[in-house]
């Protein structure tokens, strides 16, 4: 018996989903997930991002919360789903191999970029939002179950203000600063 409160005593855990207030600002990004930054690559390069752009890796551990969020106001430009591989999240191979949800924003900012990445243990991503949706920083996108990653692509223009090694809380954190006369 006591082992059934525990497991859903930590399921309960697992799925908390805390409000969260975010700072104001059109030139403020904020983290996408709770989590510790992993990662940044300023040479990132894809098909919405010919030029370049910069890419933050936020790792999740089982103890972070899993809701994802809209880390700045924008409309949702398209929403692509990659069934891939359950490589360890913390692989540099799993942002472009692991089973994935791509979210594109059309942003003040320009373009920005939301990947959800599942993990070896992750095997569920959940995204509720919609193309032609338009958002606000902050509002919910979905979840990842049980360990992941999640990948904030911004445009090369931005300031970046979070380091490899922060812990980051999404929607609260701010991980970047608009050159606004950079943008679009």
């Amino acid at each position: 018996m006591w082992s059934m409160i525990g497991l859903v005593a930590f399921v309960a855990y697992f799925f908390r989903d805390p409000k969260r207030v975010g700072p104001d600002g059109d030139d403020l990004m904020v983290a996408p997930a709770d989590g510790k930054v992993a990662k940044i690559d300023t040479a990132y390069f894809s098909e919405d991002y010919p030029d370049g752009a910069i890419c933050i890796s936020i790792f999740l551990s089982i103890f972070n919360v899993h809701v994802q969020r809209i880390p700045v106001a924008g409309d949702v430009l398209r929403k692509i789903y990659n069934k891939g591989k359950f490589l360890a999240a913390w692989n540099h191979k799993a942002s472009y191999d692991n089973e994935q949800n791509y979210v594109a924003l059309d942003t003040k900012w320009g373009k920005v970029g939301i990947k959800q990445i599942a993990g070896l243990v992750a095997r569920r991503i959940v995204c509720r939002v919609k193309t032609g949706q338009a958002l606000q920083k902050g509002d919910r996108m979905g979840l990842i179950r049980f360990g992941s990653r999640v990948d904030l692509i911004i445009p090369s223009s931005a300031h970046i203000i979070s380091k490899v090694g922060d812990k980051v809380k999404g929607g609260e954190t701010v991980m970047a600063r608009a050159r606004l006369e950079a943008k679009r």
